[in-house]
């Protein structure tokens, strides 16, 4: 069993695993920033409800390894790919194939991760680690209207949210096709859904900044 996720096969399964697995992150991700929108008290209750519930603090460490999974397993796979061909998620056909998202699934990774690394400083450094140490830590509706009110940090979002389309519109059905979903009927399927669920999320991240910056909260 082993060598099963040993090889060539065995690692871009377990990248797709974690990519779906991050994806269900990212959907309720979007859906709890959202509430920010709503008003003040239901965005802090909601960060209240993430800081304090058990469950949420068990899945933060699981989390943060499927990100340290995915990001390991697609840079060793890029690497060995770039020695023999380039292929990273399985593809379906030429012309999913030749896409500009299939051709630069990694750029478009390392994107994600760069901002990633950067959104985790100024909100989970501020807010959930302070809380951890034992400080009060910032307020998170404070946080946002401040962040989101530098036209340079929506920008980066914007840009982030832009390559987390073009990542997961692609690797959503291309994980789903690793896994053995890979039938002539299923990935036109897949692959509308994937595009569906790129968009919803898409939008969903791009409006909070759109909506701080613009100053409809006050």
């Amino acid at each position: 069993m082993s060598n099963i996720f040993c090889s060539s096969i065995g690692k871009k399964l377990i990248m797709s695993l974690s990519g779906l697995f991050l994806v269900v992150f990212l959907l309720l991700h979007v859906g709890i920033n959202l509430t920010a929108i709503i008003s003040r008290d239901v965005y802090e209750a909601a960060c209240h409800f993430m800081d304090t519930n058990i469950l949420i603090q068990i899945m933060v460490p699981i989390l943060a390894l499927g990100f340290a999974i995915h990001i390991l397993y697609s840079i060793i796979i890029t690497l060995k790919n770039q020695s023999a061909r380039p292929v990273g998620y399985a593809v379906g056909n030429r012309t999913e194939a030749s896409s500009w998202g299939a051709k630069n699934m990694f750029v478009l990774g390392l994107i994600v991760i760069g901002f990633l690394g950067l959104h985790l400083t100024q909100f989970w450094a501020n807010m959930q680690l302070q809380h951890f140490l034992g400080h009060e830590g910032a307020n998170a509706y404070d946080l946002v209207v401040e962040l989101f009110g530098k036209w340079y940090y929506c920008a980066m979002y914007i840009v982030w949210v832009i390559a987390l389309y073009y990542h997961i519109s692609h690797g959503f059905w291309s994980a789903f096709q690793t896994i053995g979903a890979n039938n002539s009927k299923w990935i036109p399927r897949l692959q509308c859904i994937a595009k569906i669920y790129a968009i919803v999320v898409t939008l969903g991240f791009i409006s909070i900044p759109v909506y701080f910056y613009l100053g409809l909260h006050q």
